[in-house]
């Protein structure tokens, strides 16, 4: 017998609507390829594929983020880890990712709810989640897995709860590092209890969780932002979801476009050309970004880092990165709006000769036609009076990074018709939409 519940979840009263079945049916319920075979069957796997759209429907991501070593892993460790959706949709799934293990990974319990408060879950609202049926999942060093679909509805806006444990882990761990997210951990295998008398620890990392996903109406599709600590959201206020994704797909909720999907792949620190804080732009273009379902958009804000390090990087180095990522966008039939980088003066690494660099980048963003849009982000961060520097408004006092009102100026300057790529990346002929 099935059991309807309906559930508020978060402080906008947002509803999931959780159909609970047997475990038999449940398998049978889950829609998609089984993309991961049990535990025991040991099969590796390269990057997951997107689903297909089946009918008039298909799998979009509405949660993701950039996959980067996160320390060493421990044996017997949970983590309940919360983050926030972005388009609604049914049969969510979840993705989990090993990339920077050595070893396989092994999940044996996998849980998702929705967040009461802290690490309390809505009563009746946690659910195990399978993979190709099993409940025990082994994920290969350097790859990625995908669950089952569960049944039922996750709406836009939500505060999801993943909560894993592995009975063995070692090795270096997968998972991100900046979450301006609080979660939580515990010692042995709490994952199936929804109150949080055993998650006792908080952390601001999320740990093996890569994306989520639900099944939406075929027209509907996702931006990918690949950028660094700005899209990562450094500075913003944690917990409340201010980084500028979050404010975009809010945006995008209300607008009328078929791209409501929002995948944040900035990672803190991160470079389009050198490895160091997580693989390059470059390197986990791939893995992050094109891999994702139901994406149409990857927008590039990304640069400042390899600008302001001072390791000998020209305008034209960032330039043929910067063509380099477009080249294969558009080869998977994505289109890439350009982002412009923003000014940092007073950063300690600022001086006129990286200033230099930034401006002949932007140039480059701004008037190449490459791009088959572009966002003037520089425009709307620096101030009138030494456009070299962020506008005090929005300066949350480093000089580089903004502050929350900075951080929804960004949201705000986006030309929303820019992210639908409805008719695949604009020939070279076509004019292109800049937006500031």
């Amino acid at each position: 017998m099935r059991a309807r519940l309906a559930l508020t979840a978060g402080p906008a009263a947002l509803l999931l609507a959780a159909t609970l079945l047997p475990s038999s049916s449940a398998r049978a319920a889950s829609t998609g390829p089984a993309l991961v075979r049990p535990a025991s069957a040991r099969v590796a796997l390269a990057h997951t594929a997107p689903a297909r759209a089946s009918g008039s429907r298909h799998d979009v991501v509405t949660w993701a983020a950039s996959a980067d070593r996160v320390g060493d892993a421990a044996a017997d460790r949970g983590y309940r880890m919360v983050v926030h959706t972005s388009v609604g949709g049914r049969e969510p799934r979840v993705r989990l990712s090993n990339a920077f293990g050595d070893r396989p990974l092994t999940l044996d319990s996998v849980y998702a709810g929705i967040q009461s408060s802290g690490a309390a879950l809505r009563s009746g609202s946690n659910r195990r989640l399978t993979f190709a049926g099993a409940r025990t999942v082994t994920v290969p060093a350097g790859q990625t897995v995908l669950s089952d679909a569960l049944p039922g509805s996750l709406p836009t806006g939500t505060q999801l709860v993943v909560s894993v444990h592995s009975p063995d882990a070692a090795g270096p761990a997968t998972g991100h590092g900046m979450a301006m997210q609080t979660s939580y951990t515990a010692w042995g295998d709490h994952t199936a209890r929804e109150d949080a008398s055993d998650w006792t620890d908080t952390i601001g990392s999320w740990f093996y969780l890569d994306a989520v996903t639900v099944r939406t109406d075929a027209r509907t599709g996702a931006v990918a932002v690949l950028g660094d600590s700005i899209t990562d959201g450094w500075q913003s206020s944690t917990d409340l979801n201010r980084r500028w994704p979050d404010h975009l797909a809010r945006r995008l909720q209300q607008a009328s476009t078929d791209v409501k999907g929002v995948a944040n792949e900035g990672i803190s620190g991160n470079k389009v050309l050198a490895d160091g804080a997580g693989q390059s732009a470059l390197g986990r273009l791939d893995r992050d970004v094109l891999s994702q379902p139901g994406l149409r958009t990857v927008f590039l804000f990304e640069g400042v880092n390899d600008i302001k390090a001072h390791t000998g990087v020209t305008a034209s180095d960032m330039i043929a990165g910067y063509r380099e990522i477009v080249r294969r966008a558009h080869a998977a039939g994505k289109c890439v709006v350009g982002a412009t980088v923003g000014p940092f003066k007073g950063w300690p690494e600022w001086d006129p000769a990286a200033e230099s660099v930034r401006r002949e980048v932007n140039e480059f963003v701004r008037n190449s036609g490459e791009f088959d849009a572009v966002t003037d982000f520089d425009h709307v961060l620096r101030s009138p009076y030494d456009p070299e520097r962020v506008l005090p408004f929005f300066d949350n006092g480093d000089h580089l990074h903004p502050n929350d009102k900075g951080m929804r100026a960004l949201a705000d300057a986006v030309d929303l018709t820019s992210l639908d790529c409805a008719t695949g990346p604009r020939s070279p002929a076509q004019p292109r939409r800049v937006a500031r």
